[in-house]
């Protein structure tokens, strides 16, 4: 007895389907491969750049601007800047200062999302709609007015004058209350009922949940305070209290720039941002996908 066996359109169909489908997202993994090669070139080809030009000697430089190896490479660069310009100074002012815009940032922007989050107060949506309406302004737009403000305090010149503009981010305020509501209400009601007070809930309940918000934040914060160049250089007007990028830009001149010296000391410049976040690029990524930031 012979069993003739058929196979039904909507099986034909969904066999059909299923080489294409994963045609389909074999070429898109390609894709976004060749995509990130490509944008990864483009970044890492001035920092090669930068690098190869400051083992070289200035004479080969200004001879053969386009050859990488002319003339050798050596140390040479790296051990003029460090004698001759304050490096080390500038390293311990911008990780100073950086490391307090850390913790301020962290401190009083959490606080303020925590609020923003759970409680409920008078005024709450407009300062939700102030917040919001502090992602809208350049920086750039704030200068003068905090120029003047602080030169009202007695701050200009001190590490305050660049601390305290930095703590109060709208951005890193929207991060953690991204993350807060995230949180699941029946934990923060069950917290309350035991007793436990707003302020116990937000230390030990809200806050040790949110560690991959609080290291998105600190990096962040880091990295913009780090690089920051506008400010510092309106604020500090001392050679030694310069952060490290004020620093730099006063090393070239216009009448005689020593190419090996700037892009060493500029290498020196970027080198703590690279490892910071060669370090800590894991809780980058797992802040970003944990707080839904688009």
């Amino acid at each position: 007895m012979t069993t003739v066996t058929t196979s039904s359109p909507a099986r034909r169909a969904e066999s059909g389907a299923r080489p294409r489908t994963a045609d389909a997202g074999t070429l898109f993994n390609r894709l976004c491969a060749t995509c990130l090669t490509l944008f990864a070139l483009i970044w890492l080809v001035p920092f090669v750049w930068a690098l190869v030009t400051s083992l070289r000697p200035d004479g080969s430089i200004t001879q053969h601007p386009t050859s990488l190896f002319a003339g050798g490479w050596s140390l040479h660069a790296y051990r003029y800047a460090w004698d001759n310009y304050p490096i080390g100074s500038w390293y311990l002012n911008s990780l100073v200062i950086s490391g307090l815009s850390v913790v301020l940032t962290v401190v009083l922007c959490s606080m303020a999302a925590f609020a923003l989050a759970y409680l409920r107060f008078r005024g709450r949506t407009a300062a939700m709609a102030l917040v919001t309406a502090g992602l809208m302004l350049p920086s750039e737009a704030l200068v003068l007015p905090q120029f003047i403000e602080y030169r009202s305090l007695h701050l200009l010149g001190t590490y305050w004058a660049l601390v305290l503009p930095s703590a109060v981010a709208p951005v890193s305020v929207f991060v953690f209350h991204a993350f807060f509501r995230g949180i699941p209400r029946p934990l923060i009601e069950a917290a309350r009922i035991d007793g436990a007070s707003w302020w116990r809930v937000y230390a030990t309940v809200a806050m040790p949940i949110c560690r991959p918000a609080v290291a998105t934040v600190g990096i962040l914060t880091f990295i913009t305070s780090w690089n920051a160049f506008l400010w510092p250089l309106l604020v500090l007007n001392q050679t030694k209290s310069q952060t490290v990028p004020v620093g730099l830009a006063s090393l070239v001149s216009p009448s005689n720039i020593q190419y090996a010296e700037v892009m060493a000391s500029s290498v020196l410049g970027f080198l703590p941002l690279v490892a910071v976040f060669l370090v800590f690029q894991r809780q980058i990524v797992q802040g970003v996908a944990t707080t839904g930031i688009r």
